[in-house]
């Protein structure tokens, strides 16, 4: 039996984590393209060994990562850790909080991705710009050009919630594959309770704690309403966690918007609640839509409601539902506004034919007979009353005399009464008093 020694086995790759040093530029179009071939973009396969593919790409997002982060800063965020007040060399995650929150009346919430960095999208839409690709473009959107608006910005760390004891800092499980070893050919190394940052084991956690520890804090009495924006794995921890909470959640959460729903509702959503008003399915299917993969326009109906509980529509990305959120964030933003606007405002149901099952569509076409038959019994009904009033008024005794007597009484009337003609009294007068001279 042979065995390699480790003296024996390749080093493990390294790449400099410099763009430029790795190949690459950023163009005037904020996209990052190729020294050698500016057409092109991020390659991924640069070598038959995919140890080295794995490096190569991990040098490339810890090129990104700071410029996106320092773009958010400068957009209006701040850098939180958790848990909250925490010593510097502590285990914790960062988190995004724009500035003054505590003073706004609305905020927006974003619990993303496991799989994504903080600030990112997804680093297969950041190599079309960092800004598309990241938080970077909502940030400026929700906070204004001038952060001079009423309206506040969280930004959850689904993803980065691995502690890396070597580089000190949260990674995610992407960055934790691509971290050194000793070898190239070594495994991944062995996590422990050393690589766990409390109260943050994983995105469950994580949401709630952000919920309980971060956002209810500025939660100011009533007057704070709060829209939440989902992709994913983050939204489907909202969800539970609201419909958990939802008695002391319920007079705050304004709207709810979800990128890839993974709730269902045979085992996340209780449905048999669903009649009534105050109830947090109501809510789901009455302020809450989604955004799936599909090839149509933006904003298209979808099919997905009875799985999702909540009204479904096209985020025109057909392939990545982590490119969803880059698509449809301005499309979600639209209607948010309308239901902070707008606090009556209610989703109507739209079913489509994947929707519905074989027992439904029978109903359906049920009703739809029943429906046709009474609308032909009632044309029936009405249209035999019509027949049967012509009948009467056909039956009913003709009588012309009182009609020939008041022509006839008319016609006396002119011949006994003619119409005199208009007489001037002043000539009348006039004549008197010629009578009168005569006398004397």
């Amino acid at each position: 039996m042979y065995v390699y020694r480790n003296e024996d086995l390749p080093p493990d790759p390294t790449f400099p984590v410099d763009l430029k040093g790795l190949g690459y530029f950023l163009n005037d179009r904020d996209q990052i393209r190729q020294i050698d071939n500016p057409q092109e973009g991020f390659k991924y396969k640069v070598n038959r060994n995919d140890r080295f593919n794995i490096k190569h790409r991990e040098a490339i997002n810890e090129c990104i990562r700071p410029v996106v982060l320092e773009r958010l800063k400068n957009a209006g965020m701040e850098v939180v850790y958790l848990p909250l007040c925490s010593a510097p060399n502590d285990t914790t995650v960062p988190i995004l909080v724009s500035k003054d929150i505590a003073n706004k009346s609305r905020i927006i919430v974003f619990c993303g991705e496991p799989s994504q960095d903080l600030g990112i999208w997804a680093y297969r839409s950041i190599h079309e710009g960092i800004n598309y690709g990241s938080a970077v473009n909502l940030t400026k959107a929700v906070l204004g050009e001038k952060m001079d608006n009423d309206v506040g910005l969280i930004i959850a760390n689904t993803g980065q919630l691995i502690w890396h004891c070597a580089s000190e800092r949260a990674v995610t499980q992407q960055t934790w594959l691509a971290s050194p070893r000793p070898y190239g050919n070594w495994g991944q190394p062995t996590m422990s309770w050393r690589n766990k940052i409390p109260h943050n084991n994983d995105w469950t956690q994580h949401v709630q704690y952000v919920f309980k520890k971060v956002l209810w804090p500025y939660v100011n009495g009533k007057k704070t309403r709060i829209d939440i924006i989902g992709m994913s794995e983050g939204g489907l921890a909202a969800v539970k966690y609201l419909q958990a909470d939802w008695h002391v959640w319920q007079p705050y959460i304004s709207g709810i918007c979800l990128g890839d729903p993974q709730q269902t509702t045979y085992s996340d959503l209780d449905m048999g609640t669903i009649g009534d008003p105050l109830s947090f399915t109501s809510f789901i299917a009455s302020r809450c839509r989604a955004y799936v993969l599909s090839s149509e326009p933006l904003g298209t109906t979808q099919a997905g409601y009875r799985l999702h509980g909540c009204n479904c529509y096209s985020s025109g990305e057909s392939l990545n539902s982590e490119c969803i959120i880059p698509a449809a964030w301005k499309h979600m933003l639209q209607w948010l506004d309308t239901l902070y606007k707008d606090p009556e405002h209610s989703e109507h149901v739209m079913l489509c034919a994947d929707d519905m099952d074989d027992q439904m569509r029978r109903e359906i076409e049920e009703q739809a007979m029943d429906h046709e038959e009474d609308t032909e019994a009632k044309d029936l009904e009405w249209k035999q009353e019509l027949e049967a009033a012509a009948k009467l008024k056909d039956d009913a005794p003709k009588n012309d005399a009182p009609d020939n007597q008041i022509k006839q009484d008319e016609n006396v009337k002119n011949d006994e009464e003619p119409v005199e003609e208009p007489v001037d009294i002043s000539q009348k007068l006039e004549n008197l008093k010629v009578v009168d001279t005569n006398v004397a």
